[in-house]
């Protein structure tokens, strides 16, 4: 192959990773934002052509396609979190807010995601730990922590006697981000009431964030995630208050080994303070 083609395709591969396209599903592109009841029957549509006289391009306009039949309205963010607290107020149940959750469209990640990843673990449980969002390997599982940074959790739980089983496990966003990026303040604004009655329903005596996007958001503190760590808040469920506290993330965690001991450090709070409220 030529060198200068090879060095092209590798940086057009870096660029399709880059935007969030990292796995092949099909032989043949699927334009996925289109309407599947108008994509097949519907003649390529021509290009639109300007309706001025072309002298003067900055009053020229364009004759635009109108929207496809039965496309949902785009909804404002605002919109979108009033929607999300209404709907999320309706769940009397973790399986109701899930399948609620399944049919709500405010958030714009569930079009890029491959599906919904609502939560792991033990609905009964007496601790709670909450991400920022899922990642590849959660977004194809369908499961939460699942990926390498889910081994590491699994790992730092055992240290202090804990079991998958014996713990719920969900995120602030639950649909995965293109390329794994961290969620906008716009998605996790939109998605937290869902978030929040999710807590609600599990009714943990103690509530831990995994990293900062997740401490910023459940314990509204501006503050990184360094100097969150190890502190403990009032947090209140909706029908009590317990214990919250924030420690760093496994996906940080596995950039930065060095750090473990301050995870360490937390989680034997997080021991003693599980022994306290029982």
């Amino acid at each position: 192959m030529n060198p200068d083609h090879s060095r092209s395709a590798r940086e057009l591969l870096a660029f399709y990773l880059e935007a969030g396209v990292d796995a092949a599903l099909g032989e043949s592109a699927t334009d996925r934002f289109a309407d599947p009841a108008g994509v097949a029957a519907a003649p390529p549509a021509a290009l639109p052509r300007p309706t001025g006289t072309g002298r003067n391009p900055s009053v020229d306009r364009v004759q635009l396609r109108p929207p496809l039949a039965g496309a949902p309205s785009p909804v404002s963010p605002d919109g979108a979190v009033m929607a999300a607290r209404e709907e999320a107020k309706g769940a009397r149940t973790l399986d109701e807010l899930r399948s609620i959750l399944n049919g709500f469209t405010g958030c714009p990640l569930r079009v890029t995601a491959t599906q919904l990843v609502f939560a792991d673990g033990n609905p009964a449980a007496r601790i709670m730990f909450v991400g920022e969002a899922p990642g590849r390997e959660e977004d194809i599982a369908g499961l939460p922590f699942v990926g390498r940074s889910g081994q590491l959790l699994d790992r730092m739980m055992a240290a202090i006697g804990l079991t998958r089983a014996e713990a719920y496990i969900a995120n602030i966003v639950p649909w995965r981000p293109p390329g794994n990026r961290t969620p906008t303040p716009q998605e996790s604004a939109i998605c937290l009431p869902f978030t929040l009655r999710q807590i609600e329903l599990v009714d943990p005596d103690v509530l831990v964030c995994l990293g900062g996007p997740s401490a910023q958001t459940l314990l509204a503190i501006r503050d990184g995630i360094l100097r969150t760590r190890g502190r403990w808040f009032p947090f209140h469920t909706g029908t009590r208050e317990i214990r919250a506290t924030a420690t760093l993330h496994p996906a940080y965690l596995l950039r930065q080994p060095l750090q473990k001991r301050l995870a360490w450090r937390d989680f034997l709070a997080i021991k003693k303070a599980l022994a306290i409220a029982g």
